[in-house]
């Protein structure tokens, strides 16, 4: 499977400024990373102009762009919120398109004050609908990640899902936002994924458990999933040094 680094991974020296997304794609180079997921908040600017410089430098690092990523809170109570992401959504497809990425990730959201989980689940729903119509037009996939929230659980992941019902709806399966039986809420997940996060671990009860990757492997390959394996490292040591050590240990549990 082929290795993919999260610009989110480096959130600090991005938004520091210490690192451009250039800088940025070339340490993925050379950390023995194929791929690269841009994250939308490290762009200072979506020209044009911008995108191309963009992918013509991973062009020439051999890095290929595995994804992009946006925030988006698709439960909001408030509608003019909810079209301001969709519209948010569409524009990102459209930029995916011109930097050749297949997928772009977003989040579901919480269950508001005041608000019942059956109506974040429709608000949703139907916003994903509309999206995902938009992601067939323009030909890229949407990723819905597991991310805390109504997708804290695959079971709750699987009913946004199943409810939007599109060929060009699947799932960013992140490793480390599960709790409890999570080996068995990836393998739920996983026949539906289009996109990973990989991180080292998860929290249970407050601590910190490993994720085993060689079991992961196994999931996938059940699944088949052939897609990419991006890493999103989180933990509090430097990415500088971290997320290269994380690379050697995904490859070697990978196999």
């Amino acid at each position: 499977m082929r290795l993919s680094c999260c610009a989110y991974s480096f959130r600090q020296a991005l938004t520091s400024g210490r690192m451009t997304l250039p800088d940025f794609l070339s340490a993925c180079r050379d950390m023995g990373c194929e791929g690269a997921e841009l994250t939308a908040y490290y762009f200072p600017t979506t020209e044009r102009a911008y995108l191309n410089d963009l992918k013509r430098h991973a062009h020439r690092e051999g890095v290929a762009f595995s994804g992009t990523a946006i925030r988006s809170e698709f439960t909001h109570p408030d509608e003019d919120k909810r079209q301001a992401d969709i519209a948010r959504t569409k524009e990102w497809l459209a930029h995916s398109v011109v930097l050749g990425a297949p997928t772009l990730r977003v989040f579901a959201g919480y269950v508001h004050k005041g608000q019942t989980e059956e109506e974040a689940v429709n608000n949703v729903v139907s916003c994903l609908q509309e999206c995902a119509a938009e992601a067939e037009a323009q030909g890229v996939l949407l990723a819905l990640e597991n991310h805390g929230g109504i997708t804290a659980t695959a079971e709750g992941t699987l009913r946004l899902f199943t409810g939007v019902n599109s060929p060009w709806l699947g799932l960013n399966l992140d490793f480390g936002n599960f709790a409890g039986d999570v080996y068995a809420q990836f393998a739920a997940c996983a026949p539906h994924a289009v996109a990973t996060h990989a991180k080292p671990g998860y929290r249970e009860a407050g601590a910190h458990v490993p994720v085993d990757y060689a079991r992961v492997r196994a999931l996938l390959d059940a699944a088949q999933y052939r897609g990419w394996i991006a890493i999103e490292y989180e933990e509090e040591d430097a990415p500088e040094t971290a997320v290269p050590r994380f690379v050697t240990e995904l490859r070697a549990a990978l196999g």
